[in-house]
């Protein structure tokens, strides 16, 4: 049989199509065979053409791989020993290789220690006199390991020893590059056993990555991998050598004679280090010289005649060349914006920053411009508080720059500034939209890609404005329907489409009058069916989507049906992740205006979803079946699938960089799972009892994503995973029967235990904060529902403190103790994602039972509250204390708890009253406000201090939200016992600061407080009748108030008139027609 499938195997390699679907159908035949084992085996050692002894092993490799346990055990021991004796002959590097892929997956199935001649003969071959045994040898247990590296788990300590030896071997860079693959493989399953024999191995590792690279860079690129693995898996390896690695990374990184591929692995690393351990790299005084290197690569000068690839100027999509350095670079600053504090990091910056901007090379200038654009999402807080004016008008000023390079630098920064630092940029409005407008005047003569950079600043800047946007409407909508319909560039359409949307966001209602023209243009790219109006398509879906949600549901609803129907029809037609991404947006967007158009067509819609989220197309293991073979034996008798990811077959061109445990994920395919997760959990929320019997197949599919490699599809997927529970908390509500009660309570025993755990184990911090986000508005919506089960409280409430103390996996607390208060932005923020969890804990059950949880976490919170912290922090600290006695006032048992924790807080609030900035101030005037009403009675031996407090500020303070806030907690301190208050002297001082100015939510409680005062005290009210009804008239004119508050001032209003009619009618008529006309319609309505 041997020679007859020799010849078979000849014809599969033959350039002949008919020949070879001939010899497949033979084939076939042959895998019928029992004989078929031995006969490979004898092809794969006799044939004398390499390419057939291949072909011969991967057919063997994929056999054993399915049906192991179908070959007889003699075919198996022969195929051990034939193998292994074959290998060692084998002269072939490609052979070798198809070889160790086949003794991997023999391995899979028979464990090392049942194979022990496999062990020998790496033994015997990797500590061989001839090099070239050593190179094989090292190449089998590089592919057998990285298959299968915990069975060899009990070998590490030898391996180990093993490697110290080979890594001296610098003259066989073979041998140095497959021990550093396996060494890699390892990594992630070393213990505490191998730590210092690891340690141990860093310095000569650095040293053969050093030849590695001389002798081979793409061999050098693959094996720079071990670096990343060793930081990700177990960092305290490499922390005695930091300095060291991060020597040899920048050196690398620096290096412009090699390969873009190499330099970015090394940078990669830098930022992965920064990531992972920023306050050990500041601690060993490692941002200096990170800096001094990468600031050269930042600022370097393309070769002649050459363009960095942002700033080529064709029209195509993919300007994402990943292999940059200088991408590598920027992200290098951007990892520090986010992962070190502010202040020391912008006092090594800085000089570098200002520098380039005064350079005369534009590249340089340029470097300035992207590193100001890439700290503004880190270091938000900082360079608006301290920086935001002198930022902005430098980036103003290279707008106007002669040399296009800096003016488009100037755009992405003036975009980041926009997006990340609100709501302060947008008080930059007048001079910054003529700016932008003049840039879109040009719209026709620039070439798309600057055009493209214009937008993406307008669009970020524009999105932000609100009512604001107001004067520049008529010439946006004019610039955009005019690109609309006369742009020749599907591009500019595109952009112009995209930045509807952005206005959108601002304009909401106001863009009513530009409704009609916007859809019919939508309409016709959305039926359009040719390939190159995809990209279009896409985005005049986001754009739908945004109006759905904006423009009014009076105005959208009856084209929701429609929408719904389109959206379908796309799905159905044309089989394209971004365009399934953005239906999915649409439907959601739909559900929210009109859930009913989406009840009929609810089993399609979760179908398509579910079907993106179970799909693995785009999912792409490393390194392929030969597509041919992979037919062959698909056709067995057994139906299995081939699942397991094959990542150790023949070596395949590198994979990029987001390569994720052995795989490569498409962005398209990932964003689509993103929105299918996202959109599920909104249509679950807004369709409601339709929903419940797609509920379980949906939870069960969103709940599988959470380990998802990618971190947006593990945020999206917690989301989700919230979303459900509060729909069927919802459902519950309108139809409260048994069985819904049952499924909310069986969703919460597997969400919140879910959620507690990824907020211990989760390494993204992004992933975590949208962990506890979603916990809070679970919590917030399910309420007491959501402790029935009691281990829920003392999980969520160690989870909360496991955040603040800084003990989950995400926070780089590390060996190194703090030794100051100054932290990361974002890891402050995070904090303050677990500290908003705990007022709504509180809010949501006896507070006797939440108390022992509160006493360890107000300590924590206190600490937040020193003077020495951030502004942020005090902010922060204070007003959560402020919400938590706000949420003792509603539950039972507050108020004995708030009495027993006055003595704590009533100091840290005061102190917060007499904070330098406004909004600790704010804060802390709130929070004691809420601890006159928590604590009741037994706190009025405090009004004395907590007056003569009030009334020093209400002479001096000029903030506004404050001034709204002391009037506000005033009115607690009346409502909660009016006796102790000097009504005579309050009441006045605090009408004449109304209406309230900033913060409009204490309407309630002012108005609830003078309607309570009019029946206790009517003489007092009367004699300050007119500015009363003048507060209330300006009230009830505002846009969006209250229902509560329209009820309480209509009542009050409707009593003035009944009772004291003369004097009510007096204030009435010295106001204002509209004013006027409000009131009595008010009264007339109540």
């Amino acid at each position: 049989m041997a020679e007859e499938l020799e010849n078979i195997l000849s014809q599969l390699i033959q350039p002949d199509t008919a020949v070879i679907q001939q010899a497949t159908v033979r084939l076939k035949q042959a895998f019928k065979d029992p004989a078929i084992i031995p006969a490979l085996c004898a092809v794969m050692s006799g044939s004398q053409n390499p390419q057939i002894r291949q072909s011969a092993s991967v057919m063997l490799r994929l056999r054993v791989k399915k049906h192991w346990k179908k070959i007889s055990p003699e075919d198996r021991e022969s195929l051990k020993a034939g193998v292994l004796q074959v290998f060692m002959q084998e002269t072939e590097h490609t052979v070798q290789h198809s070889l160790s892929q086949l003794c991997a997956v023999m391995v899979k199935h028979e464990t090392p220690d049942r194979w022990p001649a496999l062990l020998q003969l790496l033994n015997e071959s990797t500590k061989s006199s001839n090099p070239h045994d050593r190179q094989v040898g090292l190449l089998l247990l590089d592919k057998v390991l990285e298959s299968n590296p915990e069975p060899f788990q009990p070998h590490y300590i030898q391996l180990l020893q093993l490697f110290h030896t080979v890594l001296q071997d610098l003259n066989n860079p073979t041998a140095l590059y497959y021990c550093i693959l396996t060494l890699t493989a390892m990594t992630a399953y070393t213990g505490t056993k191998e730590i210092n024999q690891m340690r141990s191995l860093i310095p000569s590792l650095i040293v053969a990555l050093r030849h590695l690279i001389k002798a081979d860079q793409n061999q050098a690129s693959k094996a720079m991998e071990v670096l990343n693995e060793l930081m990700e898996s177990e960092v305290s390896i490499i922390v005695p050598h930091v300095a060291e690695i991060v020597g040899f990374c920048l050196e690398v990184g620096s290096a412009a004679t090699l390969t873009n591929s190499l330099r970015v692995k090394a940078l990669s690393c830098i930022a992965l280090l920064i990531k992972m351990k920023s306050k050990m790299v500041l601690k060993q005084k490692l941002l200096s010289p990170i800096l001094l290197a990468i600031f050269p690569v930042l600022c370097a000068a393309p070769p002649p005649g050459e363009h960095d690839p942002e700033d080529e100027e064709d029209d195509s999509e993919d300007d994402t060349d990943n292999d940059n350095p200088k991408r590598c670079a920027a992200q290098i600053i951007d990892t520090m914006a986010l992962h070190m504090p502010p202040e020391k990091l912008f006092e090594q910056l800085m000089p570098f920053i200002q520098a380039a901007l005064t350079s005369e090379n534009p590249y340089e200038k340029k470097g300035g411009l992207m590193c100001l654009a890439v700290l503004a999402e880190g270091c938000a807080d900082h360079i608006r508080t301290k920086m935001l004016s002198s930022m902005l008008q430098t980036v103003c000023q290279s707008l106007s720059d002669t040399n296009q390079v800096v003016r488009s630098a100037s755009l992405f920064a003036l975009g980041q500034f926009s997006e990340h630092l609100q709501p302060e940029v947008s008080k930059y409005c007048e001079e910054l939209m003529p700016l932008l407008l003049g840039y879109l005047s040009s719209l026709n003569q620039a070439k798309v890609g600057h055009v493209t950079k214009a937008f993406y600043a307008l669009e970020n800047f524009m999105e932000n404005l609100g009512d604001g946007i107001e004067p520049y409407l008529p010439t946006l909508m004019d610039t955009m329907l005019s690109a609309l319909n006369n742009a020749e560039s599907l591009k500019i359409k595109e952009l112009a489409v995209s930045s509807i949307g952005a206005i959108a966001n601002a304009a909401k209602e106001l863009l009513v009058p530009y409704f009609t023209p916007v859809i019919e243009s939508l309409k016709s790219f959305l039926t359009a069916t040719t390939e190159e109006m995809r990209s279009l398509q896409a985005q005049s879906l986001d754009t739908l989507s945004v109006l759905a949600r904006t423009i009014g549901n009076d105005v959208f609803r009856p084209l929701a049906a429609e929408c719904v129907q389109l959206g379908l029809n796309l799905t159905d037609t044309i089989d394209d992740p971004e365009l399934r991404r953005c239906t999915y947006s649409l439907f959601s967007a739909v559900a929210t205006v009109s859930p009913d158009c989406l009840t009929p067509h609810l089993t399609a819609i979760t179908t398509i979803m579910l079907l993106a989220l179970k799909s693995t197309e785009g999912i792409t293991a490393h390194g392929e079946e030969d597509k041919t073979f992979v037919l062959l034996d698909d056709d067995d008798d057994d139906d299995e699938e081939v699942k397991d990811a094959d990542h150790f077959l023949e070596d395949e061109p590198e994979v990029d960089v987001h390569d994720v445990a052995g795989f490569t994920v498409e962005n398209s395919f990932i964003d689509e799972k993103e929105n299918a997760c996202d959109a599920l959990g909104q249509i679950a929320y807004s369709t409601g009892a339709a929903f419940q019997c797609f509920l379980e197949s949906s939870f069960q599919q969103v709940y599988e994503m959470r380990d998802f490699p990618h971190e947006d599809v593990r945020r999206a997927a917690f989301g989700a995973m919230g979303q459900f529970c509060r729909a069927q908390h919802r459902v519950w509500e309108s139809i409260p029967t048994e069985e819904n009660h049952l499924v909310l309570l069986k969703l919460l025993d597997v969400v919140l235990p879910c959620f507690v755990e990824a907020v211990r184990t989760e390494t993204e911090r992004q992933v975590v904060m949208g962990v506890l986000d979603t916990m809070n508005n679970v919590i917030k919506s399910c309420k007491e529902e959501a402790f029935k089960n009691p281990e829920h409280l003392k999980a969520v409430s160690h989870a909360i403190r496991d955040v603040l103390k800084k003990k989950t996996v995400c926070q780089d607390s590390g060996d190194e103790a703090d030794d100051d208060d100054q932290q990361a932005e974002y890891d402050a923020m995070l904090l303050e994602y677990a500290g908003e969890g705990i007022p709504i804990v509180a809010s949501s059950v006896p507070a006797g039972s939440f108390a022992p949880f509160l006493n360890d976490l107000l300590p924590l919170l206190m600490s937040k509250a020193k003077s020495t912290c951030s502004v942020a922090e005090r902010s922060f600290s204070v007003g959560t204390i402020g919400e938590i006695l706000q949420a003792l006032v509603s539950v039972s048992g507050g108020q004995v708890v708030a009495n027993k924790l006055s003595n704590r807080l009533l100091p840290v609030l005061v102190a917060g009253v007499r904070d330098s900035d406004p909004e600790v101030r704010n804060n802390g005037v709130f929070g004691l406000g809420c601890l006159a009403q928590a604590t009741g009675p037994n706190g009025i031996s405090d009004y004395p201090m907590m007056l003569s407090v009030f009334s020093n500020m209400l002479t001096k303070e000029s903030d506004l939200r404050v001034i709204d806030n002391l009037c506000a907690a005033l009115c607690r301190m009346i409502m909660t016992n009016v006796d102790a208050v000097p009504l005579e002297q309050v009441v006045p001082a605090l009408v004449a600061r109304l209406p309230l100015k900033e913060d409009f939510e204490e309407n309630k409680t002012v108005y609830s407080c003078l309607a309570l005062l009019y029946t206790h005290s009517p003489a007092l009210i009367v004699t300050l009748m007119k500015p009363i009804v003048a507060a209330s008239s300006h009230v009830l004119c505002t846009k969006d108030i209250n229902e509560d508050v329209q009820h309480t001032l209509a009542m009050l209003m409707k009593e003035f008139s009944r009772h004291h009619s003369a004097d009510f009618q007096a204030a009435v008529t010295s106001l204002p027609g509209e004013q006027q006309a409000k009131l009595s319609a008010a009264v007339s309505a109540s």
